[in-house]
């Protein structure tokens, strides 16, 4: 199987992090951010993650993705979902973009490997958000922002080794988050937060991305 993929981007994190759990081998193609052909060729439209299959056809929902892997040889993420975690990522998840898409950018990832590259993610990204300078300069107010929503999380999570005790989609959905937030340099993460990521980032054998 071949997972075409940015090496920022949480919603391949959380293929990656899956097979990674099931000991599975996945090949890893990271694109360029402006090479749409690629991605066109694939599957008709600009999209990733992008997940081939052995039998050559593409899969393109990254919980779709993590299903079928986790599938192999007896499921991996058994435990509950929870709600509250749900929400949790949905109020979130636009709170950490503002805070890690502007600094993307300037971690020397290979999705911006040319100037191109790093120039069509710039266009992209500030339709969005607006300038990047500004937001970073906001990093103080965002990460306060930020802050009480972390704390939340931390009341949440049961075990450093699982979100909800037992691995489960919860836990596909958070540590990607976490992963991407752990880029801002100044943040704290509560203590409770830390150990599972640290801890499950581990047990995933990836890297965190460098902070700036």
């Amino acid at each position: 199987m071949r997972l075409y993929m940015f090496e920022h981007c949480s919603l391949c994190f959380r293929v990656r992090m899956t097979a990674a759990l099931k000991r599975l081998h996945l090949q890893e193609t990271v694109v360029l951010d402006d090479d749409n052909d690629t991605m066109i060729d694939l599957v008709g439209k600009r999209q990733i993650p992008i997940l081939v299959k052995d039998d050559g056809g593409p899969m393109l929902e990254s919980m779709e993705m993590v299903k079928y892997l986790d599938a192999f040889g007896g499921p991996l993420l058994t435990g509950i979902q929870c709600a509250e975690i749900v929400a949790w990522e949905q109020r979130v998840t636009p709170m950490i973009a503002r805070l890690t898409q502007p600094r993307y950018p300037l971690l020397g990832l290979p999705e911006f490997g040319t100037v191109a590259a790093l120039d069509h993610y710039a266009v992209r990204k500030r339709q969005t958000l607006g300038d990047f300078v500004e937001l970073r300069d906001k990093t103080r107010q965002l990460l306060t922002e930020l802050t009480p929503i972390l704390e939340e999380l931390d009341g949440l999570i049961e075990s450093p080794r699982a979100i909800n005790g037992t691995l489960s989609f919860d836990d596909v959905r958070v540590l990607p988050l976490l992963r991407s937030a752990a880029v801002v340099k100044g943040l704290r993460f509560p203590e409770k937060v830390r150990a599972y990521f640290e801890t499950m980032m581990a047990a995933t054998g990836y890297q965190s991305l460098p902070t700036t």
